[in-house]
């Protein structure tokens, strides 16, 4: 801090200060304490006692009592600037201040200088050393008695300090200053800031009061005189004034005893100058309102003073009249509102003029009657905002009056006081403009003097007298302010005696009902409501208070004039409406209030039926609709039970008017009836009184203060519901939903109460109709939504099953339906109750599961509605998912139950998502659309495309929309194109088994076969299995569990993979299908799965297993085909059969070759692929050190002993040649290929693998014969060509087997399909006239004829040929091997009728959610099926160039020679597939 900082700058450095202190400090902690000093003393005796310092405030409270005495005069040094003169250096200037009187003596002990110090004669002021202008800023305060203050005035002296002693010592004053406290007017010094004049002289003169009294003290008394202050002039005596010096200070007053204002002090101290009497009282009108109220006791006072001793005399009472109510309106202000407690304090405590009440009724009388003429009359309205405190002072001045007199003109003053309402109601009686305001006024103020009017007047009459106020102004004007001003009324102490009451309540609820009825202005309307409802709530408190007896009438009054009013506004009302709380708390005391007897005199003032009715209604939907929607929050517990308990008692008694009065058939009002049940059942289910849902302490405490109330109104329906009698069938099926509901209620007496109901209402429209069909569709209908909302379980099943079963004994003639009944909900309950308990599991595969069980058992009891509803359920859930795929089959029932037709929609099959379709072709369409975009999403082009077709067909030849048809087969080419192009990874099948009870009911002791999603793992699909199900145990066994695990409470989860079997497709029989397509149909529209296993049998060759090695395969059939609307569906049947090692070998062999064509395809179809792979294959057969190949084979079974134990299996061994001799022509392909692509650096690995080769063909060709391949490399022809296409060898095992693992159950294998019929390079000796009688296929004919179609297909032999084999059987033989697969289709190839998946899942029965079941059978082939005949002279080849004759007629010779075997082919392929059909039937 610097050395010359003021000390008021230091201390300010330092509180502002925020930086570390290093410990240096005074540090003090501090407390607030609330109220005044006395409280705060009672309060807290410990911290504040008689001893403690209070300082009082700079400046005046808020509130200043009356009787509160203060007279402080604070002064502050402020600062100055004083010239060195003659000095070489500044002065130390030090003030010393003193209080002195007109005489210059010192006031002894009138300067204090803080709170708790003693007070003392004169200040000295903080040195500053050699400063020109020291600022000082200390505050002192100066305290003299009042009747001193007009004589006294402070000095200041300014004296030179020496820092030596001996110097100081002989250190006079070198000057002084002086001001008076009193102005000369009387008036106290103003407060702020003075500027000081600065005396110079002899310092014993600077003593003399005489000397400087009559020189003037602040420099703004001499500019105010004009006159010119030189260097240093003298003035007077000794002093002069320094024009080089001054001194500031600043004062502020303190006093509730003097005033700075002239005109204030004038009419306080009237009796010094009478004369001005008038024209101060007309002043005080224009005193700054702060005066005022600072003296407001003294200034009461003086008007009232001036009023009693002028009481012979009334010239000053209008002008001391109008004086009070400046005063009043005032203190009115927001401003000095705090001061309105100390007015009351003055007039309960010091107002005492015992006649002023005559003259401030008099006055007001004649403003009033000056009003009411019209005449103008200025202060009339401040007057009637005044009224109050006007009438606190008459009432208080007649209490004190009569206290002083003995009760004295007691008459007279109720006179005076009736005739002053009279000419207040004259007022409001005026019809000129003027009075408006004032009428409004006087309804707004009136009120206000009610509870001091009441202490000096009668109840009574004073009533009469406001309902005299009221009743006179016109009915329909200030209807509003009317309202408010008849609030206050009713919340004034006057409205709570019976016979102010009996006075005043018809006139109030007059008004209110006409207001309420009343239909103006909306928001005119919202405002007035808000004053109406506030209003009879008043009403209603109050009386709510009251002696029940004395408020009878009241009530009645209340009732009859304002209970339907106010119902209807209530039904008129908006739910979000912010008074409508109110309007509905208001009802519910009326009715709360209301008695039995005034039940029944209500009812009586209907005087006709049809009113009686229309009030019954209106009510009854009212209270259901409050139920619905409770106008309360949620947490106002208490409020919502009160409501209830006055509703129900409402229902009640109502409900004995309709039994007394609607019951009979004459009278017999259906609405009515149905309204009160509709409105039971509503507060029997609200949710306010299901206490099972609180807590148990909160349920307690309701039910042992409210009671259950469900209970009461439950049997008040039944009992309701019997009385109906034959009436009953209006209400079937109406009232059946609501009985539901209200049965579903857990409570086990309600339920056995209600329940019989149901047997009730079938037997009656049994009795009317035979049957009870629309019973059952409602309770089916309404049941549904119950259970889902969380009403129903186990305990009301069998509850419901048993009540209904017994009621049903004892009508025989209805038992049977009944019971077919109960077992038909009993099933939807267990399902709907499976459904809800997953409904909000996070495992969504549940919930599907439940979604599809509901909707199956919608869809067989023929329940569109509900059908569709659960349909979207499940596409959800399956979007939530993004299985696409399955979203789309789902939305494809719904369009099988649609038409393409140009009606109108029936809503039980339209869905909520597509509204806007008017006709059930625009329905169709819009599914469509979504269907194709989901199935297009899930990469199922061909199902897409059918439905493209589908479409096409109705944009051509029924609605005749070209622009449609274009876009959609510019879709239809996108799908084809995807096919042939995009990569459809193919998903895995998984066979799940959940064993034990500890599952739910629809996955309990059964298995699913699972469709994975792309490249999913079973690792990864059994973990996620795992997952859902954590207590579960996994199983490491493939075999079914025993009835142990099935039994066990726990749970027991089996995983493995299965392989799919592909179904046959008739429409590519016979056809070249490349593997884009056929690899579709491997994994799609497949219902029957396989799953392999090895087994040992006999004894093993350690050398070779091949030997022993059995495999036994496990077949499982789905309910439905995969993909569907699930991505799993239940076995429905499973069935094992054992293949021997030879037929395992003839399997894996015709695998291999598969597996050989389909790589050389692969690598003829793309130039780009890597050679690997094909090395590694082709290696691993031919390279002897490998042993791979058939080598084992050979040793297991093609030996003398094998041959001589196994006669029955020499077909076998022969097929199983044959496909090793086929092998060699198809690794001879692969290492062409291998060839021409192979890298320099394993040149020396493919020229030793073809050495092998060589030394192998020559070893195979020698045993088995030789097969040749016809010429692929036609380079004329742009596509590649296709060797798997053409050449498939006949399996003995079947189709469905090709596709499972053959070594182990976890490994999966390459799928594939079984090779077609073989044909075998034929002898040379064959004749060619026998080949000449064999007609050539029409497609050989035609491959013939045109070498351009790059198709390759198997010849037939003409029944000619094979007389042995009939064209049926040979049918029957090629109907389970006639697909062909790879590269596409011929471009000349005549297209087939394709027969898509989905129209055969449109044929099927609509009671199938999804494609129908694999079939296979064999059926016999018909007649028309024969292979024509073509004519010999039809030519065969077409003319070639000399370079391809020799080809050609190589190639003809190869395929009359191969023709010429396939009698005997035909006949063993036969025979093996038709053993094979019997097991898998059997099987099956």
């Amino acid at each position: 801090m610097a050395e010359n900082d003021f000390l008021h700058s230091l201390l300010s450095k330092v509180t502002a200060s925020k930086g570390d202190s290093g410990g240096q400090g005074l540090w003090v902690t501090v407390k607030m304490l609330v109220g005044d000093v006395i409280q705060t003393r009672k309060d807290y005796p410990h911290l504040v006692d008689r001893t403690t310092v209070v300082a009082r405030k700079l400046g005046f409270p808020e509130i200043i009592m009356p009787g509160d005495i203060r007279n402080d005069i604070y002064i502050t040094l402020l600062h100055g600037d004083f010239d060195k003169y003659n000095k070489t250096t500044q002065r130390n200037v030090e003030v010393i201040m003193c209080v002195c009187d007109e005489e210059g003596r010192v006031m002894p002990n009138a300067v204090c200088l803080g709170a708790g110090d003693k007070p003392v004669s004169e200040y000295r002021s903080v040195l500053y050393y050699q400063v020109k202008q020291p600022r000082w800023m200390e505050t002192l305060k100066v305290a003299v008695p009042i009747e001193d203050m007009q004589r006294i005035h402070l000095r200041f002296m300014f004296r030179h300090r020496s820092s030596q002693e001996s110097k100081d010592k002989g250190e006079k004053n070198f000057a002084m200053a002086y001001i008076r406290l009193m102005k000369e007017d009387g008036t106290t010094l103003q407060d702020g800031t003075h500027d000081l004049l600065v005396l110079k002289g002899d310092s014993k003169k600077m003593e003399d009061a005489n000397a400087y009294l009559t020189l003037p003290s602040t420099r703004q008394h001499i500019e105010n005189k004009g006159t010119i202050i030189g260097r240093s002039s003298s003035i007077a005596g000794g002093l002069s004034v320094s024009s080089r010096d001054a001194f500031y200070i600043s004062t502020l007053v303190c006093s509730t005893k003097l005033t700075q204002n002239v005109g204030l002090l004038g009419l306080l101290k009237w009796r010094m100058k009478p004369e001005l009497l008038q024209e101060n009282l007309e002043k005080l009108k224009i005193v700054d309102g702060e005066e005022v109220v600072k003296f407001l006791q003294d200034t009461l006072d003086a008007l009232f003073n001036i009023m009693m001793e002028h009481s012979h005399s009334n010239e000053y009472d209008i002008l001391v009249f109008d004086a009070l109510i400046y005063i009043i309106g005032l203190i009115a202000d927001r401003k000095f509102q705090h001061f309105n407690t100390v007015l009351e304090a003055y007039i309960q405590q010091h107002f005492s003029a015992t006649l002023a009440y005559k003259k401030l009724m008099s006055v007001l009388k004649t403003y009033l009657d000056t009003s009411s003429r019209g005449e103008q009359c200025e202060p009339i309205l401040r007057t009637l905002k005044a009224l109050e405190y006007v009438f606190k002072f008459i009432v208080r001045s007649r209490t004190l009056f009569s206290q002083l007199y003995e009760g004295k003109e007691q008459i007279e003053f109720e006179e005076s006081m009736r005739r002053l309402f009279e000419s207040i109601n004259n007022l409001m009686k005026s019809q000129y403009k003027t009075a408006i305001l004032l009428q409004v006024a006087a309804l707004k103020y009136i009120p206000s003097v009610l509870h001091d009017v009441e202490m000096v007047f009668d109840a009574k009459l004073l009533s009469q007298l406001l309902y005299e106020f009221y009743t006179c102004i016109p009915p329909v004007k200030l209807q509003k302010q009317k309202v408010q001003s008849m609030k206050e009324i009713v919340l004034s102490n006057l409205f709570k005696k019976q016979e102010c009451r009996d006075i005043l309540l018809p006139v109030i609820t007059k008004e209110l009902k006409e207001l309420l009825e009343r239909k103006d202005d909306q928001q005119l309307q919202a405002q007035e409501k808000k004053y109406c409802v506030e209003l009879l709530n008043s009403i209603l408190e109050v009386l709510s208070c009251q002696d029940p007896a004395s408020t009878y009438n009241h009530i009645q009054e209340i009732m009859v004039q304002l209970l339907r009013t106010v119902n209807r506004t209530v039904i008129t009302m908006g739910r979000d409406d912010p008074l409508i709380s109110h309007f509905v708390a208001c009802m519910t005391a009326i009715l709360n209030q209301m008695n039995n007897q005034h039940y029944s005199v209500y009812i009586e003032t209907f005087q006709t039926s049809s009113e009686l009715v229309d009030f019954l209604m209106e009510t009854f939907i009212m209270f259901k609709d409050l139920i619905g929607k409770n106008v309360y929050p949620s947490d106002w517990m208490a409020m919502s039970m009160v409501q209830n308990r006055v509703f129900l008692r409402a229902i009640n008694k109502f409900a004995e008017t309709m039994n007394q009065k609607f019951l009979e058939n004459m009278n017999f009002e259906v609405q009515l009836w149905n309204n009160y049940f509709h409105l039971a059942v509503a507060f029997i289910t609200q949710d306010s009184l299901q206490l099972e849902n609180f807590s148990h302490a909160k349920s307690s405490k309701i039910q042992n203060k409210y009671g259950d109330m469900r209970c009461l109104i439950g049997f008040a329906i039944r009992d309701m519901w019997y009385k109906l009698d034959h009436n009953k069938i209006c209400f079937i099926p109406g009232m059946v939903g609501p009985i539901l509901e209200m049965t579903l209620i857990p409570e086990v007496e309600l339920q056995k109460a209600t329940i019989p109901i149901f047997f009730d209402m079938m037997l009656c429209e049994y009795q009317r109709t035979g049957e009870f069909k629309k019973f059952e569709n409602e309770i089916i209908l309404k049941l549904d939504h119950e259970v889902e909302g969380g009403r129903g379980d186990e305990h009301y099943m069998q509850l419901f099953e048993s009540i209904l079963t017994e009621c049903a004994g004892q009508h025989p003639g209805i038992c049977h339906l009944v019971g077919r009944f109960v077992c038909l909900v009993k099933g939807l309950l267990e399902k709907l109750l499976d459904y809800r308990t997953v409904m909000n599991d996070e495992n969504k595969d549940n919930r599907m599961s439940c979604t599809v069980n509901l909707l199956n058992f919608y869809k067989n009891i023929n329940r569109e509605e509900m059908y569709i509803r659960y349909l979207y359920k499940l596409r959800d859930l399956h979007l939530d998912c993004e299985n696409y795929t399955e979203a789309a089959y789902t939305l494809l029932l719904h369009t099988w139950l649609l038409k393409w037709s140009d009606e109108q929609c029936a809503p039980q099959v339209m869905s909520t998502e597509f509204q806007c379709s008017q006709t059930y072709r625009q329905l169709k369409e819009n599914l469509y659309e979504k269907i194709i975009e989901y199935f297009d999403k899930g990469k199922m082009w061909e199902e897409a495309i059918a439905l493209c077709k589908e479409l096409a067909d109705q944009y051509e030849k029924e609605v005749f929309d070209y622009e449609l048809l274009s876009q959609n087969l510019i879709q239809q080419a996108k799908f084809y194109e995807n096919i042939m192009k995009i990569l459809r990874p193919k998903p895995d099948y998984f066979a799940v088994g959940y064993y034990g009870q500890g599952f739910p009911t629809f996955l309990r002791n059964k298995v699913f076969i699972y469709r994975g999603k792309e490249y999913e793992r079973r690792e990864d699909f059994q973990a996620q299995l795992m997952s859902q199900f954590p207590s579960a145990e996994k199983m490491n066994t493939t075999s079914p569990p025993g009835e142990e695990v099935k039994s066990s409470p726990g749970q027991y989860i089996q995983c493995f993979t299965v392989q799919p079997v592909l179904e046959e497709q008739p429409r590519f029989k016979n056809k070249a299908v490349p593997d884009q397509i056929i690899n579709f149909y491997k994994s799609n529209n497949v219902h029957l799965f396989h799953y392999s296993r090895p087994v040992r049998k006999g004894s093993v060759d350690p050398e070779n297993e091949f030997a022993s090695m059995w495999i036994e395969r496990t077949s499982f059939v789905t309910a439905y085909k995969l993909p569907g609307i699930l991505r799993w569906f239940e076995v429905v049947a499973m069935s094992q059969t054992t293949i021997s090692p030879l037929e395992n070998a003839i399997e894996t062999m015709s695998m291999t070759n598969e597996k050989i064509l389909m790589m050389i395809n692969q690598y003829q179809s793309d130039e780009n692929l890597p050679i690997n792979p094909l090395s590694m294959l082709l290696n691993g057969i031919v390279d002897p050190a490998v042993m791979g190949g058939f080598a084992k084979y050979e040793k297991a079974f093609f030996t003398d002993e094998y041959s001589r134990d196994h006669p029955q299996d020499l077909e076998k061994l022969n097929r199983l040649k044959d496909l090793i001799a086929w092998q060699i022509p198809f690794l001879g392909a692969g290492i062409k290929i291998h060839e021409r692509r192979v890298s320099d650096n394993l040149r020396p690995f493919h020229d030793r693998m073809e050495e092998c080769f060589k030394h192998l063909k020559v070893k195979v060709e020698k045993q088995y014969g030789a097969r040749e391949l016809p010429d692929f490399d036609d380079k004329r022809l742009g596509r590649p060509r296709s060797m798997l296409r053409s050449y498939r060898q006949l399996s003995v095992i079947s189709l469905s087997s090709m596709n499972s693992d053959c070594s182990t159950p976890n490994k999966t294998t390459s799928e594939s399909f079984d090779l077609e019929v073989a044909l075998p390079k034929q002898g040379k000796a064959e004749s060619e006239e026998t080949a000449l009688q064999i007609n050539p296929h029409p497609e050989v004919k035609r491959r013939k004829s045109k070498k351009r179609t790059k198709r390759s297909s198997v010849v037939f032999a003409d029944e000619k040929t094979v007389p042995d084999i009939s064209i049926s059987d040979m049918k029957c033989v090629l109907r389970k091997y006639e697909f062909m697969s790879d590269t596409n289709l011929s471009e000349h190839a005549v297209a087939p009728q394709k027969t898509s998946v989905l129209k055969q899942m449109s044929s099927v029965s609509r009671s199938m959610p999804v494609i129908p079941g694999l079939t296979l059978t064999v059926g016999p082939v018909a007649p028309d099926e024969t292979i024509a005949s073509h004519r010999l002279s039809q030519p065969v080849f077409p003319s070639t160039s000399d370079g391809d004759k020799k080809t050609l007629k190589k190639k003809k010779v190869n395929q009359l020679f191969k023709t010429m075997r396939i009698s005997r082919v035909l006949e063993d392929g036969k025979q093996s597939v038709e053993h094979h059909f019997k097991s898998s039937s059997t099987d099956l």
